[in-house]
């Protein structure tokens, strides 16, 4: 999350590496980079001077992209600079004509994002092998699914509120019409078979099928407007967070993969038996235990032929009240756990109970790891 734009801070910068177990902060001297479970600041490289925009992990690999920022920027803001830890340099650089908005990495990829193109290079030369014509992205929006096992790479198509899904091993490229204002904020499962997007309005997040483009569930956040700052898988994409300048972290229950394998279902004899509605007892109560563990949805939705659409959404199955509103969240390590940075300098981790729809989570801890004068006397 880039907070150059309204620093309340020394932060400039604060994103989770791949697998969410560590994120990164730009400062205006430095970056940092903390673990989250257990919380602890794990690395610092204080330069006195200048600022970094933008820092990128590769895992917890000794290899980062810098990208300078603030009001005296350690790099030049156009270069995106390979940064190797253990050497305590720099040992590649990439430069542009204009700024550097976004950089993602795998172990053989690097993209680096501007505001009217993506770059796409090879990771052990740097070589070129790849380039994306984009709408205008001045948010630097990009997904780059991080496992070997499947090259996906999402951006903003040239249309408004389209998404460009490339699928480098399919070599196929697919255009999702997801939204009809401006994208905000998008992501990709852990796997990148599944793709959640939101518009301006912040309202609604949809969910995609990444290899056929096919829609699979709308999420409502809310009725009014907001900015959506960050949306997460799970890492078996069982739920979705979602956070906004609202001040609340939503999740969402997903609904399941239906692959249509495994062994047919046998019905006993007297589970055949109909009753007055035409469902037998056991049938009745499994489709009750199932709707208890899903997404709450409006008292009138039974209605949802003649009312509005808002009538039959999916609202969030948990959520989370915090005092700040530029955040970002993740999945945390323990089972239905979220963990969550803001730009104020806090880190956050809450839990939510699985089994009781429209509950608040509990929060576990939190912590201060940028602190103002006052904070630190």
């Amino acid at each position: 999350m880039n907070l150059q734009n309204k620093p309340t801070n020394e932060l400039l910068f604060v994103g989770f590496n791949q697998d969410y177990g560590c994120f990164a902060c730009g400062t205006d001297t430095s970056f940092r980079i903390y673990n989250c479970d257990p919380f602890k600041e794990t690395h610092l490289k204080d330069f006195n001077k200048g600022g970094i925009g933008y820092v990128e992990m590769l895992f917890r690999c000794n290899i980062l992209a810098l990208v300078g920022g603030g009001a005296y920027p350690r790099f030049p803001p156009y270069k995106v600079m390979i940064w190797d830890d253990h050497q305590n340099r720099c040992i590649g650089e990439l430069s542009f004509r204009s700024e550097v908005k976004a950089v993602k990495l795998r172990r053989d990829r690097v993209v680096v994002v501007l505001e009217h193109k993506i770059y796409v290079y090879n990771f052990a030369d740097l070589k070129l092998v790849d380039h994306i014509e984009t709408i205008k992205n001045p948010k630097g929006l990009c997904a780059l699914c991080p496992y070997a096992s499947n090259t996906v790479l999402v951006c903003p198509g040239l249309q408004k509120g389209h998404v460009r899904v490339e699928l480098y091993d399919m070599k196929k490229t697919t255009i999702i019409p997801a939204h009809e204002t401006s994208l905000a904020c998008f992501a990709l499962n852990h796997d990148g078979t599944r793709l959640a997007t939101a518009s301006e309005k912040g309202t609604l997040i949809r969910t995609f099928d990444t290899a056929t483009g096919n829609a699979l569930q709308e999420l409502r956040r809310g009725a009014d407007r907001a900015e959506i700052y960050s949306i997460c898988f799970n890492p078996t994409t069982d739920w979705l967070a979602v956070s906004s300048d609202h001040g609340t972290i939503h999740i969402f229950k997903l609904a399941e993969k239906k692959n249509g394998s495994g062994p047919p279902t046998i019905t006993a004899p007297d589970e055949k038996k109909s009753i007055s509605n035409g469902k037998n007892t056991l049938e009745k109560s499994k489709e009750q235990s199932d709707q208890s563990k899903t997404n709450p949805k409006s008292s009138f939705s039974f209605m949802k032929s003649i009312l509005p659409k808002y009538f039959s959404s999916e609202w969030s199955f948990a959520h989370y009240k915090i005092p700040d509103t530029r955040t970002i969240v993740a999945f945390g390590s323990e089972p239905n756990s979220i963990i969550v940075v803001s730009s104020n300098g806090s880190f956050y981790k809450a839990v939510f109970d699985p089994e009781k729809p429209g509950s608040e989570c509990k929060m576990k801890s939190h912590n201060k790891f940028i602190k103002t004068a006052e904070e630190e006397t």
